[in-house]
C-alpha cells in the first residue's frame, strides 16, 4: 500500500517504471558490498574508490582531473602548481573520506549537514579583508595597535628592533586571519558581502535546502534505493548549493549507506556510475528519464566496482607469486600491501614507508614489476596493471 505523501512524490504509473531498475540496483550494490565486506583487498578498493569516485565528480561537472595528479596532490607532492578544478577534487575526495569515517546517519543530521556546508564555505571561498565589515575594522584596529607597540619598543632598546618589526608583522597576520575565518564561517543571517561576479545574491540556500530536506522527509517510506535517486535527482533540481553540487551525490551515497545497503566505510561511488550515463539522460526534461538514468548509474557503478575489485584480487595473486623464495628480510611484501592500498606510489612514499633509500625503492619497484603510470621522466607514480 502506498501512501499519500508517496502517491504526490511518485505517480503511481512512474513507480511502477522504477521497480525493476531499482531492485536491479539494490541487488548489484548488495553483491558488491558483500564481496568487499569479504575480500583482502577490499581496504585497498575503498581507498581508491575515493580517488577514482573525485576525478569523475569533477568529470560530471565539466572538468577534467588527472587521478595521478589528484594521488601527488593529496600527498602533497604536486609537480606543478594545483589548478583550482584540482583543489575542489581533493575536497570532493576529503568529503567522502570524512563522510566514510562518520556513523553511518552523520551527513544527512542536521549537525553533519552544518558541518558539510561550513566546510564547503571555508574550502571554498576566498573573503577579502576589505570586504568584511567589522570584522575588517577589527582587524585594523589590531593591525595599527600591533604596530603602535613595535614602534615604542623601537624606541627603547635600538637592540630588539627586527625582533620587534617580525612580531608585530606575525600579529597582523594572526588578526587578518581570525577575522576572515569568523566572517567565513558565521551563519548567513549575519551581515556577509559576497562578490555579486562570483555569486547570485538572490539565491537562497537555506530555502532550498529546507526544500530538498522536506522532500527526504517525504520519500522515508520508499525502499532505499528509491530515496537515493529521488534525493539527488531533487538535489539537482533545485541546485541547493551554489557551488557544490556534487555535495548531492555524497548525501544520496550516505543515504544507502544508512539503509544498510552499503556498510562499514564504504560509499557507493555513485559519480563513477553516473559518468557511463549520457547527458542528454541525466539532464532530461522528462522527470522519468532522469530517475532511469541515475538508476542504470547506481547499477553501472556495482559493475564497475565489481570489475575492479576483480583485478585487485588477480593483481594481488600475481604479485604473491614474486614473494615466494625471498628472504625473511625482503621489503616486497611491504611494498605489496603499500600498493594495494592506493592506487599509485612515488619514490618518496616507497622510501618514507619502507625506510630505504631512494635507489632501493626504485629496484625494488622494478623487481614487483609495477607499471609507470605518468609517463614522466621525473617526479614518476606506479600503480598495479
Amino acid at each position: 500500500m502506498i501512501c499519500r505523501k508517496q502517491e504526490s512524490l511518485l505517480p503511481p504509473d512512474l513507480l511502477q517504471v522504477l521497480l525493476k531498475p531499482i531492485s536491479a540496483a539494490g541487488t548489484a550494490l548488495a553483491r558488491l558490498d558483500e564481496r568487499i565486506s569479504r575480500s583482502e583487498v577490499g581496504s585497498g578498493w575503498i581507498e581508491r574508490s575515493h580517488f577514482a569516485d573525485a576525478c569523475a565528480s569533477l568529470w560530471i561537472d565539466g572538468e577534467l582531473v588527472h587521478l595521478e595528479d589528484l594521488v601527488l596532490h593529496d600527498a602533497s607532492h604536486d609537480i606543478r602548481t594545483p589548478t583550482h578544478e584540482l583543489t575542489i577534487a581533493r575536497d570532493v575526495m576529503r568529503t567522502r573520506r570524512r563522510i566514510a569515517a562518520q556513523p553511518s546517519g552523520w551527513a544527512l543530521s542536521p549537525d553533519g549537514l552544518r558541518s558539510l556546508r561550513r566546510h564547503n564555505v571555508v574550502a571554498g571561498q576566498a573573503w577579502p579583508v576589505a570586504s568584511l565589515g567589522d570584522g575588517a575594522a577589527e582587524s585594523e584596529d589590531a593591525v595599527a595597535q600591533a604596530d603602535a607597540a613595535g614602534e615604542g619598543e623601537r624606541e627603547d632598546s635600538d637592540d630588539a628592533s627586527v625582533l620587534d618589526a617580525e612580531l608585530a608583522a606575525i600579529d597582523a597576520v594572526l588578526a587578518r586571519s581570525d577575522a576572515v575565518l569568523k566572517e567565513a564561517v558565521a551563519p548567513k543571517g549575519r551581515s556577509r558581502d559576497r562578490d555579486p561576479l562570483a555569486y547570485d545574491l538572490d539565491w537562497d540556500e537555506d530555502a532550498r535546502l529546507e526544500e530538498w530536506q522536506t522532500v527526504l522527509r517525504q520519500a522515508e517510506n520508499l525502499p532505499p534505493v528509491l530515496q537515493a535517486i529521488v534525493a539527488l535527482d531533487t538535489w539537482n533540481t533545485l541546485d541547493v548549493l551554489q557551488h557544490a553540487p556534487w555535495l548531492g551525490r555524497h548525501l544520496a551515497a550516505s543515504i544507502l549507506r544508512q539503509a544498510g545497503i552499503t556498510s562499514g566505510a564504504h560509499l557507493t561511488a555513485i559519480n563513477l556510475g553516473l559518468k557511463t550515463i549520457p547527458v542528454d539522460r541525466r539532464r532530461h526534461r522528462s522527470r522519468e528519464v532522469r530517475l532511469l538514468a541515475i538508476a542504470d548509474g547506481l547499477i553501472a557503478a556495482a559493475e564497475i566496482g565489481l570489475k575492479e575489485h576483480d583485478r585487485l584480487a588477480l593483481a594481488r595473486k600475481m604479485m604473491a607469486r614474486k614473494l615466494q623464495g625471498r628472504r625473511t628480510s625482503s621489503k616486497l611484501p611491504e611494498l605489496v600491501d603499500l600498493v594495494m592500498a592506493t592506487p599509485l606510489v612515488h619514490a618518496g612514499t616507497v622510501t618514507k614507508t619502507l625506510g630505504v633509500t631512494p635507489q632501493a625503492a626504485r629496484r625494488i619497484v622494478g623487481e614487483l614489476g609495477l607499471r609507470e603510470m605518468t609517463g614522466r621522466g621525473r617526479f614518476r607514480a606506479w600503480g598495479v596493471l
